[in-house]
């Protein structure tokens, strides 16, 4: 009845960053750190997490003398998020029908 749900995206920080990136070119850490209201080291595990499934793509560069780091969703992120977002959806659909 229910479509399994996606352990990687199942952790609301990593929910949270794949939402932001799904709406953005690209996003660099200190945006995404603003958005998700996540502490540095936490959202720098959950993007390792992301890159390791092949959700995001994280770029080091340096800006001034400054590192950068710049995420982009993959195309597989993007399917995996559509997919989620859909599951999520019809828990919703089966409960409305109670």
């Amino acid at each position: 009845m229910f479509k399994d749900l996606d352990p990687v995206l199942h952790s609301q920080v990593r929910l949270a960053i794949m939402s932001v990136l799904i709406s953005v070119e690209s996003a660099e850490f200190a945006f995404l750190l603003e958005s998700t209201k996540a502490t540095k080291g936490n959202l720098s595990f959950q993007l390792t997490k992301l890159k390791a499934a092949g959700y995001v793509d994280i770029t080091k560069t340096n800006k001034g003398n400054y590192p950068l780091t710049i995420c982009k969703i993959t195309s597989v992120g993007i399917k995996a998020y559509t997919k989620y977002v859909d599951a999520i959806e019809d828990y919703f659909k089966v409960f409305r029908q109670q």
